[in-house]
């Protein structure tokens, strides 16, 4: 498997980098460019690296039916008892909006992108020059809009979701057909919110190995625990829902992350990828002057030379100057050539 890594707007993304994290405003922005702007900022106070969007309108979504298959009716869907086309409505992200968010982020130090979900919106967001693109995982089927997007040539993230092994070849094979040289897959589940127990996160070693690219995690569930866990398993990108709060609702406020948490997994997912460091044994430079903190032996009687050394005299103690403890019954019934008072560390020499 071929270890590379790439950039998106000069930030590294590869496992010799720190997680690339990113905050997705999706529909938090309750329909006000203030708000949208005002998650931007805050975004951007966490210290998340990307902030992404989603580009398309109801009518680039579906029909504007109330009825059959258009009605969400399930009984445990947050959106129960709206239309799709209703629901879209409320969590598009006016095109007119983009461009003052994207410069607000771009001044802000963040790297701003989208989830176009038609042909038009691909066309739209090249205009505003994005670094990057994201296929959500409702769409990594649709390999005509995954052509479109590769054929751009900048770096594609998608979202596995739902896909099986075999769609999530024909996803990637058509990416990198149509021109796709940077691809990142996340691991995602489909569910909003998603739990732990659902996430499957052992799934991301095994993504890298069977289509040798980034890998990462889009995370539905609550917190940071899964996140960060998914580092150990080499995520390179990770994707949180964002908000200002909770409390304000809105289309996904349920399930988004709020300031303090996302500053909490920009932080703790850096930790993570600093302590992977490589397999090692022994001690570590940092760690050489504890080595005087280990058992060994020590005369804990005063002897005089002639003397043998018992259980009562000698002893295994802290700190680490003696002889190692594996040559207790080496020594025992021995005798000392030399004097030695108590806290004498226990040396060859000293044994006739």
């Amino acid at each position: 498997m071929t270890k590379h890594s790439f950039t998106i707007a000069n930030r590294q993304i590869g496992p010799d980098h720190p997680p690339f994290v990113i905050a997705e405003m999706s529909g938090n922005h309750n329909q006000s460019l203030d708000r949208a702007l005002e998650i931007v900022e805050a975004a951007a106070k966490t210290g998340a690296h990307a902030l992404k969007i989603q580009t398309y309108t109801a009518d680039t979504m579906t029909l504007d039916l109330d009825e059959r298959e258009f009605h969400i009716a399930d009984k445990n869907s947050l959106w129960e008892g709206t239309s799709l086309y209703k629901l879209y409505q409320e969590a598009y992200t006016p095109w007119e909006w983009h461009a003052p968010i994207f410069e607000r982020a771009r001044e802000l130090g963040m790297i701003p992108f989208s989830t176009p979900f038609d042909d038009s919106a691909v066309d739209f967001l090249e205009e505003l020059d994005v670094a990057c693109y994201k296929i959500a995982s409702f769409e990594n089927t649709d390999l005509p809009l995954i052509r479109r997007v590769a054929a751009t040539g900048k770096p594609l993230i998608i979202s596995t979701g739902m896909a099986s092994i075999a769609e999530l070849d024909e996803t990637v094979r058509a990416a990198r057909e149509a021109g796709c040289k940077d691809l990142i897959l996340l691991k995602c589940t489909s569910t909003y919110p998603a739990t732990p127990a659902n996430t499957n996160i052992l799934t991301i070693p095994h993504m890298r190995q069977l289509f040798n690219c980034e890998v990462g995690l889009s995370d539905h569930t609550m917190g940071v625990g899964v996140s960060v866990a998914s580092v150990a398993l080499g995520a390179t990108v990770i994707e949180k829902h964002f908000t200002l709060a909770r409390a304000d609702g809105g289309v996904d406020s349920s399930f988004s992350m709020e300031p303090a948490e996302m500053a909490s997994l920009v932080v703790e997912s850096e930790r993570a990828w600093q302590s992977l460091g490589k397999v090692s044994y022994g001690a570590t430079a940092a760690e050489k002057k504890s080595l005087q903190f280990r058992r060994t032996l020590y005369i804990c009687q005063d002897v005089k030379a002639g003397d043998v050394l018992t259980t009562k005299n000698v002893r295994a103690i802290r700190p680490g100057l003696g002889l190692p403890p594996k040559y207790i019954d080496l020594v025992l019934g021995k005798r000392v050539s030399v004097d030695a008072p108590r806290g004498t560390a226990l040396a060859w020499n000293m044994i006739g």
